[in-house]
């Protein structure tokens, strides 16, 4: 006769962590919003893609449990990050280009 137990374990944070990631998330979409209120001169595409990154990387880490999972999942997701910004940057190249 054999018994199987079940061990559960706990896949993530507890709900004051994500309150406070939201929080953070928040606080960078004001900063976000307010680079249109506020002229940054030249630092206004740069400051959005650096807490753009920065944003992707929290909600992909924290809300879809990546931090918790194999490194690998993280680095397809990285990986897809990074080829993103690089055809953003060629696309607002070849606008700038042609203005």
């Amino acid at each position: 006769m054999t018994t199987d137990t079940h061990t559960t374990t706990e896949h993530g944070m507890s709900n004051a962590g994500y309150v406070r990631i939201a929080l953070i998330l928040a606080a960078i979409t004001a900063l976000e919003v307010s680079t249109y209120y506020v002229d940054f001169g030249p630092l206004f595409m740069p400051a959005l893609m650096i807490m753009m990154a920065i944003k992707f990387v929290i909600v992909v880490s924290y809300f879809m449990h990546l931090k918790f999972d194999n490194k690998l999942f993280s680095w397809v997701f990285y990986a897809g990050l990074i080829l993103a910004i690089i055809v953003y940057i060629v696309a607002l190249s070849t606008f700038h280009f042609f203005s």
